[in-house]
């Protein structure tokens, strides 16, 4: 039986860490987790914000997500956006699902990230 959703991978180019950690960290404001000596060996980087993980690891002949992509819930949308605008990452407002205020965004590497937040009187997924 699923339980969580324990944490999303996304791929990275070889010798990308320190931008991803200014990015994940400085402007999504997420805390960098250590990875285990093994893991860290391959490179890449792990990133939380509470129960969200999402982890960047490197893949030879890199390709960003262009479809693919986390959807992360936040609050006060606006206020996140202008955050995302302000570190220099382009803000991209979709109204196309009903019930939430969402923005879609991409990681200095190019993966595309969603950003979203149920509208009042929505009820969040159990």
């Amino acid at each position: 039986m699923l339980t969580a959703l324990d944490h999303v991978q996304l791929a990275a180019p070889a010798g990308s860490e320190d931008l991803l950690r200014a990015y994940y960290v400085d402007v999504l404001g997420m805390t960098e987790v250590p990875k285990p000596p093994v893991l860290a060996a391959r490179g890449g980087c792990w990133f939380r914000a509470g129960a969200v993980q999402l982890h960047l690891g490197i893949e030879e002949n890199f390709r960003p997500a262009r479809k693919a992509h986390p959807g992360l819930r936040v609050t006060d949308i606006e206020a996140y956006a202008a955050r995302l605008e302000a570190g220099g990452a382009l803000v991209v407002w979709d109204g196309e699902l009903p019930g939430h205020r969402r923005f879609y965004s991409e990681d200095p590497v190019g993966n595309r990230l969603e950003f979203l937040e149920p509208v009042d009187g929505v009820c969040a997924a159990p």
